[in-house]
This record gives C-alpha cells, structure tokens and sequence, in this order.
C-alpha cells in the first residue's frame, strides 16, 4: 500500500459514487443482472458439453459467444455517440430479458439441443457487443464528473465479483435444481435492471446534429484515437495484454491436471485465487478518490502480469502458483478499470461511445483471438512455454509503454483541465 501511495495514490475509506441516487439504482440492479448473466454462461457451456461430450464443439461455442463483442462494438460506440445512451441501455436489457427466458422455456420443457444453445450463445455474445460499449459511455451520463473515476472503479468491482459469485452460484444451481434456474434467475434480474434503469433520472445530453453516414463516423473515430498519444497507447497496451495474457483462463485446466498433478477441485482453486486478486484490485480502485497517478498504474501493471506469469508457468507448488495468480489477477483488474477511468476522463463526450467501443474491442474483443492463439502455442510448445512468452511480450509491451509515459502524462494532464473547464 505504501507503495502505491508514493505514485500519489490517496486512500479514502468512502466510496462517493454512491451518494448519487441514479449510481445506487445502476449499481443495484446491474450487481444482480451481472451475476445472472455469469450463470447462464456457465449453464450454456455445461449443457453444451453434456449434450455432445465434445470439447472441440465447446470451444465453437466460447469462440462465437464472444466474436460478436469484437465485430459489433464500433457499430455500438456509433449509436452510443448518436442516440440517447439511456435509452438503448433500457433496449438492450429488454431483448436481454427475451432471450434469458427463452433460454429458461426451451431448457424447462427439455427442447434444448447444440444449435439453439450455439444461436443463442451467438446472439447473447451480439447483445453483449452492442451493450458494453453503451453501458461504458453511459457512466459519465449518469454521475456527474468528480464522481466518475469512483464510479467506474466500482463497476470494475462488481463486474468482478459477479465473476467470482457468479460461476460458483451457477454450478451449485446446476448441480441442485438444474441448469433451467441459472437461466430464471438471470431472467428475473433482468426484471430489477430494467426497473432501475428506468427509474433513474438522466439530463438529456446535447448531441451533436449528424451530417456524416455511419462508416464516416466511424472513420472520424479511429482518426481521433489514433491521433491522440494517450488514447492510442493505452488501447495498443490493452489489446496486447488481452490478446497474450488474459487468455491464460483457456490453460488452467492444462497446469491443474498436467503441472500440478490435480484435478477440478485444483482447477477452481486457481481460478479463485485470479479472482480474489480481481477483488483486491477493485477494493483499492474503489476507495481511490481522484485519478492521479493512473497512467503510471497503467504503465507498470502488464508488466507485474508477465512476472506473475513467469513465476505461475515455472511453479510446481501449489500456493506459488496461487500467489502469482493473485498477483496476475490483481494487476490484470488494475490496467482494465484503470484504462477504463482514463480514458473516460481525457476524451470528447462527442466520441466517447466510439473510443469505448475500441476499448471493448481490445479488452473483450480479443478473448476469442487470444483463446485460439492460446491454445494452438501449448499444442505445439507446450502451456508453460506459451505461458512464459506471453509473459514476456507483457513485460515489452510495459517497457514501449513507459519510454513514452512523461509525454502522455502532461498531454492527459493538459487534457484533463481542459475537459474539466468546459
């Protein structure tokens, strides 16, 4: 901690985005949805594999569940920029809620087979790649300026802990009740996001009157991250760390069972200790009051990521590889929310949804490229290795980062105050 705090990070134990009431709403109902949503994930992926006992079919389905947020997000950040983002937040939780009780009706009555789970993991993996980048510009909709960098710090938070609470809740509701209750639940979740949603009260926004067509928009968008120092930096690191490092979840059953000498219960216990420094990295995030000091976060942490890397690939004791998984957990966690927060603060509102929808392309967008990149490196030099060379190009992309950090650091800077007096 103390470590931290000479980057001029200040802890304060309160956590101010919740004096505001529509943040409270958001917080309530999106805690809930989110951990229905991480259910149902776990529901579909556990039914697939029942019904065909094929891993290969499996990873099918993970890869076309998770394509969408890649190729929809710019079309997103398009509509995020162009319409009201309250409204096609509310959208999409109520096509959200149709499918989650379709999935629910389907699985009851036992109609459920590969293709309409495989179509309606595609269309959820869609809906997930026109909402992020909407939900992600919204924040700054929804609280005013001093209150955003908390609030995205406590969306890190809870996206998180629906992660951990999410899959383990889902696994006992499948093993108790059986996987149609993971998908009522998600739908009666959607039911409390969309009250909440609707009852928040939101300031229109002047949006600015559309001369240009769609791929123009678009085009002005990349123009604008590219040009920015800091923007384009922050999504390349992202993109880098993502592709080579966050898919380290696609090797773990392969060092549980081969490295380690376990089994599922070894599985779940790495994936916990990632998670619980996830939790960590969000209990700091939280109670951060400004954000000073987060580029050099940035900065530093793929860097921490490749160490903890190195150390989990190299590792053949138990807790060691549980350490170097909360370390790469906990930094991971830190560069998402803290690229998030940044950049949330330093661009145009007028391209906020178009620069957030690159920013889910690089953080969410890559996970299928990643697994697949992943996953033809263990085969062909084995997970340790591919594990260690991911590490590695962490460590680089951190060091290219930091050769150019004094520059970005007076550009967000000059850019934060002019933001701030407009």
């Amino acid at each position: 901690m103390k470590l931290l705090q000479k980057f001029g990070f200040k802890l304060n134990l309160e956590l101010p985005a919740l004096r505001s009431r529509n943040y409270r709403l958001y917080f309530t109902g999106q805690a809930l949805s989110m951990t229905g949503n991480f259910m149902t994930q776990v529901a579909i992926l556990w039914l697939i594999y029942r019904l065909t006992d094929s891993a290969l079919l499996l990873g099918f389905a993970g890869f076309f569940g998770q394509l969408p947020v890649f190729v929809l997000a710019p079309i997103s950040g398009i509509l995020a920029d162009r319409y009201d983002r309250h409204r096609l937040l509310l959208l999409f939780q109520v096509i959200g809620i149709s499918m989650s009780v379709i999935l629910t009706v389907i699985t009851f009555l036992g109609w459920a087979n590969f293709w309409t789970l495989l179509t309606l993991s595609a269309l959820l993996g869609f809906l997930k790649g026109l909402d992020v980048p909407v939900r992600q510009a919204f924040v700054s909709d929804m609280v005013s300026r001093e209150l955003m960098g908390n609030a995205i710090a406590l969306n890190a938070a809870f996206l998180n802990g629906a992660r951990l609470i999410g899959p383990a809740l889902g696994g006992i509701f499948i093993a108790q009740f059986g996987a149609a209750f993971c998908f009522l639940y998600d739908s009666l979740s959607y039911l409390v996001a969309i009250w909440a949603i609707s009852a928040m009260v939101i300031t229109p926004r002047i949006v600015e009157i559309q001369t240009s067509n769609t791929w123009q928009k678009l085009k002005e968008g990349f123009q604008y991250a590219y040009q920015f120092l800091p923007v384009r930096s922050i999504l390349l690191l992202l993109a880098v760390a993502s592709l080579v490092g966050m898919s380290y979840t696609t090797l773990l059953p392969i060092f549980a069972v081969e490295v380690l000498q376990g089994g599922a219960e070894t599985l779940g216990f790495l994936t916990a200790a990632a998670a619980m420094g996830s939790v960590f990295a969000c209990v700091y995030l939280s109670f951060r009051q400004n954000v000073v000091g987060l580029e050099k976060l940035i900065a530093f942490c793929p860097a921490i990521m490749g160490i903890g890397f190195i150390f989990f690939s190299v590792s053949q004791v138990f807790w060691i590889s549980q350490l170097a998984l909360v370390l790469v957990g906990w930094s991971s966690t830190l560069q998402v929310a803290a690229s998030n927060t940044v950049l949330q603060f330093i661009v145009e509102d007028s391209k906020r949804g178009r620069v957030m929808s690159f920013y889910a392309m690089c953080f969410m967008g890559m996970a299928p490229f990643g697994n697949l990149v992943a996953g033809t490196l263990a085969h062909y030099l084995k997970a340790p290795n591919t594990l260690i060379l991911g590490g590695v190009v962490c460590i680089l992309g951190s060091v290219l980062f930091m050769q150019q950090l004094p520059q970005m650091t007076k550009l967000i800077h000059l850019d934060t105050k002019q933001v701030a007096s407009n």
